[in-house]
C-alpha cells in the first residue's frame, strides 16, 4: 500500500470544478462547501448513509468556530454546496437559512470540535458492519489486512443512550483522546481528521475493517490471528507508506470521478 509519486498530477484538485462563489460569500469556503457536498455524494454511493441521519461536519476557515453540516431532513444524495447550512459549536445556524438544523445530533460532532483544534472534519456512520461491531464486545479485531493498520488507534466509548444530551460530550471527547477514530459501542463509527481526504480515509480503513471483520465471522472454521508483532509491523508500514496526505486525496479523487460521472442537472452537487 504505497503512495503515489509525489511529482504525480493531483488528481484530486484536477476532479474538482473551478465554480465562482455565491455573491457575498468567501471564496475559501465556497470551495470547502464544494469539498463537502462532494464527499455526502461519495458517501451516498458507498452506501453508508441511514436515512435523513448522521452527519459530516467540516470547520469553515476564519477566526470563527463555525462549521457546514447537512441540512436535516435531506439524504445525502440531495446536499448541495449552496443548503450546506453554517452553524456554530452549539449546533445553532449562524445566518438565515431555509433548512431544520439537527442540533442534537451535533452532540457528537460538537463534542469533537470542542476539545480538537485539528480536527477539522468529523464524520459519524452508523453502516450496518460498524454497527455490528459496535456491538461485540471485543470491538474491532485487529486480525484482517485493514484491521491490522489500525493496531492501537481506535477509540472506544460506552453507550449511554441517545446521544442528545450536552452532559455526554465531554465524556466523548475523552474517550477519543488523541485519536482520530473511534467506536461508539453499541452505536457505529467515528472518524476525524484535519481535512477532508485525510477524515474519509480513516473512516474508509475502519469500515472496511469492521466489513471484513463480519463476514469472517460469518463463516464456520477457526479464524487465523496474527501475532502482535505483525500488527504492529502493519501499523507501522501503514504510517510509512501513507505518511503523504496525497494518498487519501487521490483515493477521494477516484471515487469522485465516479460519482461525478452520473451526475445530471437535477443531482449536480455543485449548486
Amino acid at each position: 500500500m504505497s503512495g503515489p509519486d509525489p511529482g504525480a498530477r493531483d488528481l484530486y484538485a484536477a476532479c474538482a470544478p473551478d465554480l465562482p462563489p455565491p455573491a457575498g460569500m468567501d471564496g475559501a469556503e465556497w470551495a470547502l462547501r464544494l469539498e463537502l457536498a462532494g464527499l455526502y455524494r461519495v458517501v451516498h454511493h458507498l452506501g453508508w448513509c441511514d436515512q435523513i441521519f448522521n452527519h459530516i461536519t467540516v470547520r469553515v476557515p476564519g477566526p470563527e468556530r463555525h462549521f457546514l453540516i447537512n441540512p436535516f431532513g435531506l439524504r445525502y444524495d440531495e446536499v448541495t454546496a449552496s443548503n450546506l447550512v453554517r452553524v456554530d459549536l452549539d449546533g445553532r445556524a449562524v445566518g438565515p437559512t431555509p433548512w431544520p438544523v439537527n442540533a442534537a445530533g451535533f452532540v457528537v460532532h460538537g463534542a469533537v470540535h470542542r476539545a480538537r483544534d485539528d480536527a477539522h472534519v468529523v464524520m459519524h456512520t452508523h453502516t450496518r458492519a460498524g454497527m455490528a461491531v459496535a456491538c461485540k464486545a471485543e470491538g474491532l479485531s485487529h486480525d484482517s489486512f485493514y484491521a491490522a493498520m489500525l493496531t492501537g488507534e481506535v477509540a472506544y466509548h460506552p453507550f449511554e443512550g441517545i446521544t442528545v444530551h450536552p452532559g455526554e460530550m465531554e465524556r466523548l471527547a475523552a474517550s477519543l483522546g488523541p485519536r482520530s477514530l473511534m467506536i461508539l459501542r453499541n452505536h457505529g463509527l467515528l472518524a476525524c481528521g484535519p481535512d477532508v481526504p485525510s477524515c474519509f480515509f480513516a473512516m474508509w480503513l475502519l469500515q472496511r475493517a469492521c466489513e471484513t471483520q463480519c463476514d469472517a465471522q460469518a463463516l464456520a472454521g477457526p479464524h487465523a490471528l496474527l501475532p502482535a508483532a505483525v500488527r504492529e509491523r502493519t501499523r507501522e508500514d501503514r504510517h510509512r507508506s501513507v505518511v503523504d496526505p496525497q494518498l487519501a486525496r487521490t483515493v477521494l479523487a477516484a471515487l469522485r470521478r465516479e460519482v461525478d460521472a452520473s451526475l445530471t442537472p437535477a443531482t449536480d452537487y455543485r449548486r
